[in-house]
């Protein structure tokens, strides 16, 4: 059965809201939203003001988690200065889901490389999720959407470094490369089976650069904006997301590509339908 994803081209902090609506799936209790909080320098994140109508729509709290590698947010005090100074305390309630261990440990089922994931432990204080990706290029995963915040989003700084190093924290950094991102796919099973279900999300092809929101140093956006998607699939909205960039005319979307084909980005994709927790195959719906 094919997935429904909603589309507009229209890119506006109101029409993030009509594609949630669009979606017409209410988020049941205490809402944690997953947003991007961005790297100090970098200027292509998701603004706070940009997500604003749909987090006070869900009456949602903005959730982060600690890096795991050197920067403006690999420790708590450092990671709420930034948020403050990006504005997201201004607007929301904001809750770093690590900011104090220990850890809480989910078990994977059925994982094909690691059979837990440690997340920030004030996940458990929240019902539902709602996830806010910003669909971008990465320096390892290729490209950045729904599954990467599910999994190396809400990991800890601890859990982090766990998926990247495919279930050896030690090995971050040079842990075999499809190993990492079928560790991520595996990752995001957990999360989506602790909320059994009640999660939306939405990708918004908007700064299309690529190096992602965690590079203090990124590239300028390489490509035009393409629109906003939502679906209650993971895997579908970003298949989605890959397919409109191969299907642009746009002469950028060639660089964008390399980065996603040289890191084998769509394995990540690929791993996650192995999974079964969503599908690869999708209706577009246009929202006008």
């Amino acid at each position: 059965m094919k997935a429904k994803v909603y589309f507009t081209k229209e890119i506006t902090p109101e029409k993030v809201l009509d594609l949630y609506k669009a979606v017409g799936k209410e988020l049941p209790g205490k809402a944690a939203v997953k947003v991007h909080s961005g790297e100090a320098g970098n200027q292509n994140f998701l603004k706070p003001e940009f997500w604003k109508p749909v987090i006070d729509h869900v009456k949602g709290t903005v959730v982060e988690c600690n890096t795991a590698y050197d920067g403006e947010r690999d420790t708590t005090e450092k990671h709420l200065k930034l948020m403050e100074n990006h504005g997201w305390n201004q607007h929301f309630d904001v809750d770093l889901l690590d900011a104090e261990g220990p850890d809480l440990e989910l078990a994977i089922a059925g994982g094909k490389v690691i059979q837990k994931n440690y997340v920030g432990k004030n996940l458990a204080d929240y019902d539902s999720m709602l996830v806010l990706s910003h669909f971008k290029g990465h320096p390892m995963g290729g490209y950045g959407g729904a599954i990467k915040q599910l999994s190396i989003g809400i990991g800890s700084s601890y859990g982090k470094a766990y998926i990247h190093g495919a279930g050896k924290p030690e090995d971050i950094w040079t842990a075999d490369h499809d190993l990492f991102l079928e560790s991520m796919a595996d990752a995001a099973k957990s999360v989506i089976e602790y909320f059994d279900g009640n999660i939306v999300y939405i990708n918004v092809m908007k700064n299309m650069s690529v190096d992602c929101d965690c590079c203090a140093v990124a590239e300028d956006p390489c490509m035009k904006d393409i629109g906003i998607l939502a679906s209650t699939d993971p895997i579908a909205i970003d298949q989605a997301c890959i397919d409109l960039v191969y299907a642009s005319e746009d002469p950028g979307r060639d660089h964008l590509l390399e980065r996603i084909e040289s890191r084998n980005g769509v394995h990540t994709i690929e791993a996650a339908a192995a999974l079964g927790y969503g599908t690869r195959e999708y209706e577009l719906i246009t929202v006008e």
